[in-house]
């Protein structure tokens, strides 16, 4: 038989805050957070330190409560790049390890260690320098989870390592029902408030309760609770109580993009067309030149937004197949006005968004025999040539420079936020 599997799931602590942490040491005893917009003191919270989140600091809400509730809270603005290039120290220094390793997040990684205990000593042990490794270069904290399967190392980490001084616990398989079928099924991975509401209501509190059942009465249970459709998620949730988990760590598992896409929440309630135009063409343009950076062109386009009240959620996302897969910003465009004022009914949206899928390779595509296609994909590659050169701002289409666009901005920002 092969030996049992040692994956590692390492988290690090308050990413974002650790990071700006460790490069403000003045901020080292001090409550901090890293938000949207300290100046205006509006946005969320993004992170929060331990200092402050024992001041009921909380991860996601308003910046303004998180200053009612912590006065003397120091506010950082992200800085997205040096994040990115944080996590990818870290994940050199997961490689001088094992080969076998798998981004979960930017903060968290699965590690497959098992073939380089008999280098690096016991699985604790390689904890412990990974951990030291982390710490000296980075000045960040983390915490592992160690299992024979992902599942288990992660639920290790979530549940213990995060909560012991040593950040570092073991969840072995014959740990399942002594250890994780006592936590509370809220603790359980996957599970949130809704899917928690609906097992209290079944009268399953623990873990345990649903690890114990047979999958085909937990089926039916969740069947005459939830529908017919939930044998899936039944198998899933009986699967993790369990720790059953026979995925690989697997390095290249972002490698292949089944869609490319692009939403933009908006500075302001968007409700004129020609407003909305200028951000449907600005996203068209930015999914199709990471569609050429990629060699990748895409059929089927997709289109929608959504209002600003998130708490009661309104809008649409839809979608429609083109002829031929084109990576062309103009005929994404096209498409994606088509779909939106087929689906919008007036209202204002805060948020827009353009996806491309039905990915392809663009080595190979269709001519067209009407058209100017091939020249449209000559200018295109031109300005991307530019913009790699000289940065996203160096050329823009005069639309951009409306005020309804965004363009400009966001070329200081990654993910919505600051670089």
């Amino acid at each position: 038989m092969p030996p049992e599997r040692c994956i590692m799931l390492v988290d690090c602590q308050s990413f974002y805050a650790s990071v700006e942490k460790a490069a403000h040491p003045e901020y080292k005893h001090r409550p901090l957070a890293v938000a949207g917009d300290p100046a205006r003191r509006s946005g969320i919270i993004l992170a929060a330190c331990p200092i402050a989140k024992k001041a009921g600091v909380t991860t996601a809400e308003r910046l303004g409560d998180a200053l009612g509730k912590c006065p003397g809270l120091v506010i950082v603005r992200p800085r997205m790049q040096v994040y990115i290039t944080v996590s990818l120290l870290i994940t050199k220094i997961f490689k001088t390890f094992t080969d076998l390793v798998e981004p979960y997040s930017i903060d968290e990684q699965f590690l497959d260690v098992t073939g380089s205990l008999s280098y690096f000593g016991y699985p604790e042990e390689i904890a412990r320098q990974i951990q030291s490794l982390i710490y000296v270069s980075t000045g960040v904290w983390s915490r592992v989870g160690i299992g024979p399967t992902k599942i288990l190392a992660k639920m290790a980490t979530d549940n213990f390592a995060k909560k012991n001084d040593s950040g570092i616990f073991t969840l072995g398989k014959s740990d399942v029902e002594r250890v994780l079928w006592e936590l509370p099924i809220n603790k359980m991975f996957g599970v949130g408030s809704r899917m928690t509401n609906h097992f209290l209501c079944m009268g399953m509190h623990y873990i345990g309760d649903v690890g114990r059942l047979e999958l085909g009465d937990l089926k039916r249970r969740l069947s005459a609770r939830m529908g017919r459709n939930s044998d899936i998620q039944a198998e899933l949730f009986w699967q993790t109580a369990r720790g059953i988990d026979p995925s690989p760590v697997t390095p290249s598992t972002h490698d292949t993009q089944k869609a490319i896409g692009h939403q933009m929440t908006l500075p302001r309630d968007y409700s004129k067309r020609e407003d909305i135009n200028v951000i449907l063409l600005e996203l068209s343009e930015e999914v199709c030149r990471r569609c050429r950076a990629k060699g990748y062109m895409g059929r089927v386009v997709s289109s929608g937004g959504m209002g600003a009240d998130y708490d009661r959620p309104t809008g649409f996302y839809r979608q429609s197949t083109l002829a031929d897969p084109t990576d062309i910003a103009q005929e994404v465009y096209e498409a994606a006005k088509a779909i939106f004022y087929t689906h919008w009914d007036g209202s204002p949206v805060r948020r827009l968004g353009v996806t491309l899928t039905g990915i392809s390779s663009a080595d190979q595509y269709q001519l067209t025999l009407f058209g100017d296609r091939e020249q449209q994909r000559t200018i295109s590659r031109t300005l991307d040539g530019i913009k790699n050169r000289y940065g996203g701002g160096a050329i823009l289409r005069a639309s951009s420079m409306l005020s309804a666009g965004q363009a400009l901005e966001r070329t200081a920002k990654i993910g919505g936020h600051y670089k």
